[in-house]
């Protein structure tokens, strides 16, 4: 089983939206069952929160529910349990250190390296743009999805 964590600031925009959009993914193509996919933030701030509403709305757009789903903190133990940490841009990475040292074990990327774009995963808490996160983080879970089904045959 492969074991994807996507990780953000508080855990109710961008990580969520990665993590249903990436479980849409994987049970469109009958897959589901070869993975497990989460998400988590690196700040307490959220915890217990429920997804952002436009955020909510953007998935909904898409027939993607994530009722349910209530911010959570990384943990250390999280580093052992996950084959893929997965920070939405280069704060998430610096915030992850305390919680996965130095990731002995090469855990730990950037979501938009699976797309081959250098640049964080756009922030609608800042900008209010979702649909451009929506963009972003489709291409890459598009692309990370494509490198895992490869790398298992």
């Amino acid at each position: 089983m492969i074991r994807i964590l996507f990780v953000c600031h508080g855990n109710i925009c961008r990580s969520p939206m990665a993590e249903f959009i990436m479980k849409d993914l994987v049970a469109k193509r009958g897959i589901a069952d070869r993975f497990y996919i989460e998400s988590c933030a690196t700040s307490r701030e959220e915890i217990g929160n429920s997804v952002y509403p436009p955020a909510k709305a953007k998935l909904a757009q898409h027939n993607i529910s994530c009722a349910g789903k209530t911010a959570r903190q990384i943990t250390k133990k999280d580093y052992e349990e996950f084959d893929y940490i997965i920070a939405m841009d280069r704060n998430n990475l610096r915030n992850l250190v305390p919680f996965v040292s130095e990731d002995p074990q090469g855990k730990v990327s950037l979501m938009m390296s699976y797309a081959g774009k250098n640049k964080d995963v756009a922030d609608p808490w800042y900008t209010g743009d979702f649909e451009a996160t929506w963009q972003d983080i489709s291409l890459a879970c598009n692309a990370l999805l494509e490198q895992l089904l490869v790398s298992q045959s």
